[in-house]
């Protein structure tokens, strides 16, 4: 009784201001997205029309599958630099490979390629103990090397029309990226949230040596996380090759600081052990929004990273207030 009663006197004594900053630590998230959507209506006209919401939420689809992915990486305490790289190598595979093989067998083909390459990262990391980010930073520069050797620098135009027309495509009004999306973030956060290896990468990205000695094979489950962030990154380069049918060398410029953004926006710690599914695929949505927004202001690019590393300041800052 006595301990219940001098932590509700703690509690009474609390700050008004320092409750509200932390309801806001705590719900950054959504807060933000929330403001996102009300600056939308206030700066544009054009951005809740039909057509907009539409190539908004289609342009969100490989951005979410590799932060999804990149999620699981982060959790444990590692990152991934490798993963727009990994996209585009996936994407020339896939391009080269449909008038040899077929569709289906090429796009397997391509999601192989892309889960081997995370396979190697990861087991640079776990095994052979590099840094996550000079085992990434190395698989990114040689993943992006594959895709200008095999393409010869060049786009591979895809002539599957049926392949391309999925990129294109619509199912109830929604575009059909977007389902893949939808089930690859289902099953992540189920796995989060439902089974042993998504506590135990948490409990990796907590405390690493107190999992260890509780007997669990860390090693096993950093090697799992960086196949799950190429076999997103494969989901995501077939997808981005169905928007723009080709398959580009060049694909996913950037996309790993994207990435990093949208999971650090969704609340996760970079220290790990801190994160979930659906906030980071809040995350991708705001990242989504702020670039579209000031496309339909017709603000260069150049402003646009700006907005997003002030954006990811700010997530770090309430982060680390929260856990303070």
């Amino acid at each position: 009784m006595t301990t219940i009663t001098q932590a509700q006197t703690m509690q009474d004594t609390t700050p008004s201001w320092k409750k509200s900053l932390l309801f806001l630590a705590d719900n950054s998230t959504i807060v933000v997205f929330i403001v996102m959507l009300i600056a939308a209506a206030v700066l544009s006209d054009k951005f809740y029309s039909a057509d907009n919401i539409t190539n908004v939420l289609r342009q969100s689809v490989p951005l979410g599958l590799i932060s999804l992915g990149m999620l699981y990486v982060i959790l444990t305490g590692g990152i991934d630099l490798s993963v727009g790289s990994i996209m585009a190598l996936v994407s020339v595979v896939v391009a080269l490979m449909i008038p040899e093989v077929g569709l289906w067998m090429a796009i397997f083909t391509g999601v192989i390629t892309a889960t081997l390459v995370g396979c190697v990262g990861g087991g640079l990391v776990a095994y052979f103990k590099i840094a996550p980010f000079i085992a990434t930073l190395a698989m990114m520069t040689v993943a992006r090397g594959l895709s200008m050797i095999v393409s010869k620098g060049q786009p591979v135009f895809i002539d599957d029309m049926s392949f391309v027309n999925f990129g294109s495509g619509y199912f109830l009004g929604v575009p059909l990226p977007v389902y893949v999306f939808l089930a690859f973030g289902i099953l992540a956060h189920f796995v989060y949230k439902k089974t042993s290896f998504g506590r135990l990468v948490i409990s990796i990205g907590s405390n690493e040596t107190a999992t260890r000695f509780a007997g669990i094979r860390v090693e096993r489950f950093k090697f799992a996380v960086y196949a799950i962030s190429g076999m997103a990154c494969g989901i995501a380069g077939v997808i981005a090759a169905t928007r723009t049918g080709v398959g580009s060398p060049v694909l996913g410029l950037g996309f790993e600081l994207d990435a990093i953004a949208a999971v650090v926006v969704g609340g996760a710690s970079l220290a790990g052990g801190r994160g979930n599914v659906i906030n980071t695929i809040i995350g991708v949505l705001i990242l989504c929004v702020i670039s579209n927004l000031m496309n339909l202001m017709n603000i260069s690019g150049y402003h646009q990273q700006v907005v997003k590393g002030v954006i990811i300041i700010l997530a770090v800052i309430l982060e680390s207030f929260k856990s303070k």
